[in-house]
């Protein structure tokens, strides 16, 4: 499978705003976002006026890059959600919000979805005790995410326990044993990323 292999600050760049694709950095004065505010490219300073489909794809595309998900996966995504009751786009956030990688990263294990999705493919996590190593796994209320027992004397996650986190509502941590739980399913309030999930739900209408 194909995999962007290019500097992730672009991205961000390209959207207009901070994706959170590289951590700390993200945090800190460093970020493309603070010093360089415009589109890259030679004609990245121009203004354009973008078409209402053109809206639509770059909603798309930006929700693809909070997540890190690939075209064919997010299509995919999108059918799922549109099979289930309730109103697409939210569903579609939700399977999105329930991915594994994304629950790492939202429990604190890692800095970054791309960190938290290397650190799933390379074995260091289990879930309800079996290991976990695919990023996409869709997690349930009531499963128990925890990091492997002879990862936990790395210094990353030794790290980690040092440290206070605070995670969503419908997520608990325990930082000591290093053991996260989905205490139930996120609603549509719960989840803080800032998409107009309705643009995606038209751009597919068409």
């Amino acid at each position: 499978m194909s995999r962007y292999t290019d500097a992730n600050c672009k991205l961000c760049r390209r959207e207009g705003q901070k994706l959170f694709l590289k951590g700390e950095r993200c945090y800190s004065s460093k970020c493309a976002i603070e010093r360089r505010n415009y589109a890259p490219g030679q004609h990245g300073q121009a203004r354009k006026k973008q078409s209402e489909y053109g809206i639509q794809l770059r909603e798309k595309q930006k929700a693809k890059r909070f997540y890190g998900v690939q075209e064919t996966q997010f299509r995919n995504l999108f059918d799922k959600a549109a099979q289930r009751t309730g109103k697409t786009g939210e569903n579609l956030m939700i399977l999105l919000e329930t991915r594994l990688d994304n629950v790492v990263f939202r429990l604190g294990f890692a800095a970054s979805r791309k960190e938290a999705r290397q650190l799933v493919t390379h074995g260091h996590f289990t879930v309800n005790g079996k290991k976990a190593d695919i990023p996409s796994m869709e997690v349930k209320a009531g499963d128990v995410i925890a990091v492997k027992e002879k990862s936990q004397s790395s210094p990353k996650f030794k790290e980690i326990k040092e440290m206070s986190i605070t995670v969503p509502a419908w997520m608990s941590v325990d930082v000591n044993k290093l053991e996260g739980k989905v205490v139930a399913m996120p609603r549509r309030e719960d989840i803080d990323t800032p998409i107009a999930e309705h643009l995606i739900v038209e751009l597919y209408s068409k």
